[in-house]
C-alpha cells in the first residue's frame, strides 16, 4: 500500500547526520553504527511536534490517506502481522509478536491458502483475546466495504476459515504474490466491538480500544493528540506515562517550538534552512537523516483532465524540467542530486528500471510534441490549441517551504516551455480527503509512502483503482491513469510468485509507465528525525513504519 503525505532489495544512497557532522556511506556499504542509546527511567511524558494532522483514523477508509495518521495512531495501537525491520541492511517483512510463527502460504488449485497462528497471550485492551473473528472481519470489512483506501489484495478473499479462534486460514480466489501486506498494512481490527455496528462512525474521529502498546487518550482536532499505555498489551510495555503529538503544519515555527523546548522531537519534511541548521549544529538536539526513503515526491497528473488528458502534453511537460538541477538544489547537501527515475521507490529497488531517465530538459522536444499534438504558441508565448491555453494549476501543501520553492521553480520552468501554472496551496486534510479522491485537480506535488516493502504500483496506476461509483469509490489512483497495455502487466506482477519473472515483469510495466508519463517521478524525499537531549532510548527512523515505530521503548534519559 502506498500511502501521502509495501515495498526492498537494493539500497540508496544513506547518510547519517550527528550533531554539526556528515556522514554518508554509499548503496552495498554498511551504514555508520549508532552510539548506544542513553539509559531511560520510567515515566514521564514526552511532546512530538508532527508535521500533518489527518482527517479520520478510520485506517481502512480514504480519508485515512495522510502517512502522519499512520505514524502517530494507527501504528501503535493495530495489531499487525509483519512489521518492518533492519536485516542484513535490507529492510525486510519480519512476524510480528501478533502471530507465533511465520504466516504459512501455499499455492492450490483453486488459488491460494494462508494460514496465521494467533499467539495466545494476543489480547486486545478490554482484556479479549484477538482471534480469527478479527482476521474475518477486517477482511470482509475491506473486501466488501466502499469508500475503502485501497482493496489490493483483498478483492481475491474467497473465505475465512475461523474454526479454529487461534487459527485463520484464508483462501484467495487467485495468488498474490503481496500476501504479506494483508493485514499488515492495515492491520487487525476488533470483531467484538465493531462487527454489526458503523465502523466508520466508531473510528473515524478516534477510537479507545488497542492491540498495540498504546492507545488514543485523546484527539483534540487542531491542536494535538495523546496516547497513553494500553496496560493490556502482551508485548514490551511503554517507559513513558504519556506521549503528545502537536500539530505545526509551519516547518519554521517547528523549528523554533524544538529549540525553545515546546516540543522534544520532530520528524520533519527536509527544508534547504534546517538542513544548513542540523549541519552547522543545534545545542542539545541529536539528529538522524536517512537517504533511504520509501517518500516519493512527483509532480503528479490527473490524467482525465486537460491539458493532461493528452499523453503528448505529458511527455512535453516532463521533457520541460530539469528534475536534477531541482534535486540537487534541495537535497545536494545530503549527497542526494539526481531525480527519481522510477515510481518504485528506492526501498522496492529491485523492481525499478531507469526509463525515466530519458525526460531531460529539451526544449526543442517540447516543440516538436506540441505541434504535433495540434498547438502553437500564442502572443504570450503560452501553448493554444482550440482557443484554450495550456494553463494548469498545481496543488500542493500549505506550510511547507521547501514545497514552495519547488513549486515556484516548476513555474519557472514550464513558463520557460511555454506552460502557465498556478499554484494553490492546500490543507493535508482537504488534499487526501477529497481534493485527489475525487479528482478534482489538474496537476499536484506531493509525496506518496510505501507502507511495506513490497511493489504496489496497482494501487496508484491499475485503472480499475480510479475511485469510481463502480468500485464504491475506494482505490488510490487519483491520477484516472488508464493505460490498456498496462493493466496486464501490474496485475501480472502481483500474481507473480516466482520473484524473477516478477521483477522482469515489473520493469517491462516500469517502461509502459514511463512512455505514457501519467505523472513525473521527481525524487526520494531524505528522512530528518531531530530530538533533544531529554529523550533517550534508541530512536531511530524506520522509512517503512515511520520514525515511531519503537516508541514503546523511548524514555526520558536518566
Amino acid at each position: 500500500m502506498r500511502k501521502s503525505p509495501h515495498r526492498s532489495l537494493t539500497l540508496a544512497a544513506l547518510a547519517l547526520l550527528s550533531v554539526g557532522t556528515l556522514v554518508a556511506c554509499s548503496a552495498g556499504d554498511s551504514p555508520p553504527e549508532q552510539s548506544s542509546a542513553p539509559p531511560v527511567v520510567e515515566g514521564g511524558e514526552v511532546i512530538i511536534g508532527a508535521e500533518q494532522e489527518p482527517d479520520c483514523v478510520d485506517w481502512i477508509a480514504t480519508c485515512a490517506g495522510s502517512i502522519w495518521g499512520t505514524y502517530m495512531m494507527q501504528i501503535p495501537t493495530m495489531p499487525i502481522v509483519f512489521n518492518t525491520r533492519l536485516i542484513d541492511d535490507v529492510w525486510t517483512p519480519v512476524p510480528s509478536d501478533l502471530v507465533t510463527e511465520e504466516p504459512v502460504a501455499e499455492e492450490t488449485a483453486e488459488g491460494q491458502t494462508i494460514t496465521y497462528t494467533i499467539n495466545p497471550d494476543a489480547v486486545w485492551s478490554d482484556g479479549e483475546p484477538i482471534t480469527s473473528k478479527d482476521f474475518e472481519y477486517t477482511a470482509l470489512q475491506i473486501r466488501d466495504g466502499d469508500d475503502i483506501f485501497d482493496k489490493t489484495g483483498y478483492d481475491r478473499i474467497a473465505s475465512v476459515d475461523t474454526s479454529d479462534p487461534k487459527v485463520a486460514v484464508v483462501t484467495l480466489d487467485t495468488p498474490f504474490a503481496g500476501w504479506r501486506t494483508l493485514f499488515s498494512t492495515y492491520g487487525v481490527m476488533p470483531a467484538h466491538l465493531l462487527e454489526g455496528k458503523d465502523r466508520a462512525a466508531l473510528m473515524t474521529d478516534g477510537y479507545d480500544f488497542s492491540g498495540g502498546p498504546w492507545k488514543i487518550e485523546s484527539w483534540d482536532r487542531g491542536t494535538s493528540a495523546t496516547l497513553v499505555p494500553n496496560e493490556n498489551y502482551w508485548g514490551e510495555k511503554p517507559n513513558l506515562d504519556k506521549v503528545t503529538y502537536l500539530f505545526l503544519p509551519d516547518t519554521t515555527a517547528a523549528f523554533q517550538a524544538l529549540k525553545s523546548g515546546q516540543v522534544d522531537v520532530l520528524y520533519p519534511s527536509p527544508q534547504l534552512d534546517a538542513i544548513s541548521q542540523i549541519d552547522a549544529g543545534l545545542p542539545g538536539i541529536n539528529s538522524q537523516v536517512d537517504a533511504r526513503s520509501a517518500s516519493l515526491e512527483a509532480v503528479w497528473l490527473n490524467n482525465a483532465a486537460f491539458p493532461f488528458d493528452s499523453k503528448a502534453v505529458r511527455q512535453a511537460v516532463a521533457y520541460s524540467i530539469d528534475r536534477d538541477a531541482i534535486v540537487e538544489r534541495l537535497f545536494g547537501a545530503l549527497g542526494v542530486d539526481k531525480a527519481q527515475q522510477s515510481f518504485n521507490s528506492p526501498i522496492v529497488g529491485a523492481y525499478a528500471s531507469d526509463d525515466f531517465s530519458e525526460y531531460t530538459l529539451d526544449l526543442d522536444k517540447v516543440t516538436e510534441l506540441m505541434e504535433g499534438d495540434g498547438w502553437a504558441k500564442n502572443a504570450d508565448d503560452v501553448w493554444e490549441k482550440d482557443g484554450q491555453t495550456a494553463t494548469f494549476s498545481m496543488e500542493t501543501l500549505a506550510g511547507n517551504k521547501r514545497r514552495d520553492l519547488t513549486t515556484q521553480v516548476l513555474q519557472s520552468q514550464l513558463a520557460d516551455a511555454g506552460f502557465e501554472m498556478t499554484i494553490n496551496s492546500v490543507t493535508p486534510a482537504d488534499l487526501f480527503g477529497t481534493i485527489a479522491p475525487e479528482g478534482d485537480f489538474q496537476a499536484g506535488l506531493w509525496a506518496i509512502v510505501d507502507t511495506f516493502p513490497d511493489p504496489t504500483l496497482s494501487s496508484s496506476f491499475l485503472s480499475t483503482n480510479v475511485p469510481s461509483e463502480d468500485n464504491g469509490f475506494s482505490g488510490i489512483n487519483f491520477y484516472r491513469v488508464s493505460i490498456p497495455e498496462l493493466d496486464p502487466l501490474l496485475s501480472q506482477v502481483d500474481t507473480e510468485l516466482d520473484v524473477d519473472a516478477r521483477i522482469a515483469t515489473s520493469k517491462e510495466a516500469d517502461a509502459v509507465i514511463a512512455e505514457n508519463v501519467p505523472s513525473l517521478p521527481l525524487d526520494t524525499v531524505p528522512l530528518v528525525l531531530l530530538w533533544s537531549d531529554k529523550i533517550g532510548g534508541p530512536l531511530e527512523i524506520n522509512p517503512i513504519e515511520g520514525p515511531f515505530w519503537n516508541l514503546a521503548a523511548w524514555g526520558i534519559a536518566g
